[in-house]
Parts: C-alpha cells; structure tokens; sequence
C-alpha cells in the first residue's frame, strides 16, 4: 500500500471547493492497523467527491465498513490517503477540482502502477461546475472510459451518474450530463456499469451546494456498496491464465534462470530446465503478462524502473513487473518492459544478467518460450 498525502487544487476550481480541499486535506489521516489485508483492489476515482471533500473519507467510510462487516477483503488503491480511523484503508485516486481531462491525461499510469480489479468513478462535477466546454463533457467522459477499457480490459469499472448541484442552472447541466452516460456506458461492453448517484444524494443532502454532507456521502456509499454487489465478480480476485513456462536465449542457447534460487538477477546460463529455469507466465490487465519464479513464489521485476536487472523478488504484480509478449516472425518471442517500454536483452550475448534498455529487437533480444 502507498500511503501518500498529497494537496492537489486547480487554478479553475471555485473557493468553495478549495475550501473544501483544504477540509479534507487537513483532516485526520490516522492509518487504521491494516491498511491492505490482500484483497481485491478497487480504486476510488475522481475529483474532491471521491476524496471526501468537507467530510475526510466521504462515501469511502461507510463502503468500507459494510464490506468489512460482511467479509469482503478489499484493498483501497490510488495516490491519495486520507479520512479518519474508521475508514480501515485510506487510498484512493481522487484529486480536488479535477475535471474529466485531467483523470484522462493521468489514468493509464495509475492503473500500470496500481493495477485495480474494480474502479469506481464519479467524475463531471468540475467540469459542469466550472463551465468547460459542458457540451463536451460527454464525450470526454466517453474517450476516458475507452482508456481505462484498453489499458485495463478486465476490469470492473462502475461510472457514476454524478450528484445534484444546488444552482439551477449547474442541476440542470447536470442532468443533461447524467442522461448521456447510459447509452455511453452500453456501448463500452459487460465490464462496465452505470451507478445512479444523482437519485440517491437530494439537495438537501448538500453542505455548499455541491459537496456532500456525511448523510449524503453515507448514501453514496450504501449504493457502491449495492452496484458491488450486484456485479460478483467486482468483489473476486480476477483469476489470470497461468501456465508454466521456461524462456531459452536464442543469442547462446541457455536457458533464463532465477539464479541463486532468485536471490540474484535472471541470467541465461543453465544447459538444461530446472528449478530455477521454470516461471509462472500469467495474462494480466492490458494485455500483458507478468513471470513469477517458481523457484521463490516472486515476480519478476523490470528494478528501478528498467535501470537495473531483472529479478525475481515482489509479491504482487505492478508497474515494473508487467511485460509485453512480442512474438516475432522466425518464432522466437521478445519481451517489452512496459515501465519504459525497452526490450529485455541477454547482455554481452548472455554472459551478463537480462536487463530491459533495448530500443529495438535483434540477436540478443530473442527467446524461445518452452512450455
């Protein structure tokens, strides 16, 4: 888990939403005694309504607390952390007077380092608010979901119509906006599914007109908690295929290992398959995959974002440890780093440790994959 605080504002954003920021900001930020108990990562997204603008968690809280109280492990994931003691799991990706455009221009890096099963996203409020190209709005709300759907297809991703503002005018923006997501979230196929925020937070459940109160951000998270639920697979641990697999450089015919029992970097050197030369390879988010030494139950790592060698030793798939399957032309395949999109090499033709700093694939850059 990341446990970040972070004060983000934007130029646009009104003072009644930076005062609200500041609220949220400052508020307790007490971590609970297991912030991450292994479950199912889900990612809490959009602008100072997902970060609990005016009341510190928002409609995090009592989402939490209803799944914990009926079993459900679920892991809060983003770059933000805030809320009080009760919320059990802090993280979250929501940014304070953010508009649609701003989510795009940062998602796919948030979802290669956080790697969600379910995202919850309510965004649009800065956007009507703020009056920037509204008739848009829809649009861009649409190219963002076509982001997340190309760079995380598996994932469960829950688009809220978005809650009532108390300026007329910017309510009846508003539900213009709303009445376009459904037929926007049924051309986006069965992973994604609207959730009506606007019906169950009222006026009257406004503290200025735009923020929630803590009866509104408590029926927020009721309906998350219901639009979960009636999606199983959003609560499950997306199960990835898995076969065993060894990888042998074509530059001197040996093949990968995990050396030192994955205590040291991968390097093509063993003559024969043992132990050692033996990985999980796993479909992952976006179309890649990840390698898991069996030698040591690890993933493999592209370390310090691609400066370093491969190994083997992290528990969970992220950023770093995602790869491109590039199958070539003569049979053999080739690996891409997606942390800085370079190919994995067989260094000084396999007498050094693989490391991913290619720009190109040629002798050196060639496995075959066994198995």
């Amino acid at each position: 888990m990341r446990r970040i605080m972070r004060r983000l504002a934007a130029g646009c954003l009104s003072l009644t939403l930076a005062a609200g920021a500041t609220a949220a900001l400052t508020a307790s930020a007490t971590p609970a005694l297991a912030e991450s108990n292994g479950g199912v990562r889900v990612m809490p997204l959009g602008d100072s309504i997902t970060d609990g603008a005016q009341v510190p968690g928002g409609y995090r809280i009592t989402l939490w607390q209803r799944l914990l109280a009926d079993g459900y492990k679920v892991d809060f994931v983003g770059s933000g952390f805030n809320g009080p003691a009760g919320l059990g799991d802090h993280d979250h990706e929501g940014h304070s007077g953010w508009r649609i455009d701003q989510l795009d221009a940062n998602i796919v890096g948030w979802l290669q380092t956080y790697t969600p099963r379910t995202i919850l996203l309510h965004i649009g409020t800065n956007d009507i608010n703020g009056n920037y190209d509204v008739a848009n709005a829809p649009a861009r709300l649409s190219a963002l979901i076509d982001k997340i759907r190309a760079t995380a297809p598996t994932v469960e991703l829950f688009v809220a119509q978005i809650t009532p503002l108390g300026n007329p005018t910017l309510e009846t923006r508003v539900q213009a906006f709303n009445a376009a997501i459904p037929g926007i979230v049924a051309q986006k196929g069965p992973r994604t599914h609207v959730v009506d925020m606007h019906a169950v937070v009222a006026a009257a459940d406004l503290l200025d007109g735009i923020h929630p109160n803590a009866a509104g951000y408590t029926k927020m998270g009721n309906q998350w908690y219901a639009a979960l639920r009636s999606v199983p697979g959003s609560l499950s641990p997306s199960q990835p295929q898995t076969r065993v697999v060894s990888l042998r450089a074509r530059v001197n015919n040996k093949y990968v290992s995990a050396d030192n029992g994955g205590a040291a970097p991968l390097i093509a050197k063993a003559a024969a398959i043992g132990p050692w030369e033996q990985f999980d390879l796993l479909d992952v988010s976006g179309g890649s995959i990840a390698l898991r030494a069996r030698v040591n139950n690890r993933y493999v790592c592209a370390e310090n974002a691609g400066a370093q060698p491969l190994i083997a030793n992290r528990d969970a798939v992220g950023g770093w440890e995602q790869f491109q399957l590039i199958r070539n032309g003569d049979g053999s395949v080739s690996l891409k780093a997606n942390v800085n999109g370079r190919y994995v090499t067989a260094e000084q033709a396999g007498n050094a440790s693989l490391i991913a700093n290619r720009t190109a694939i040629g002798p050196w850059e060639k496995f075959d994959l066994i198995g």
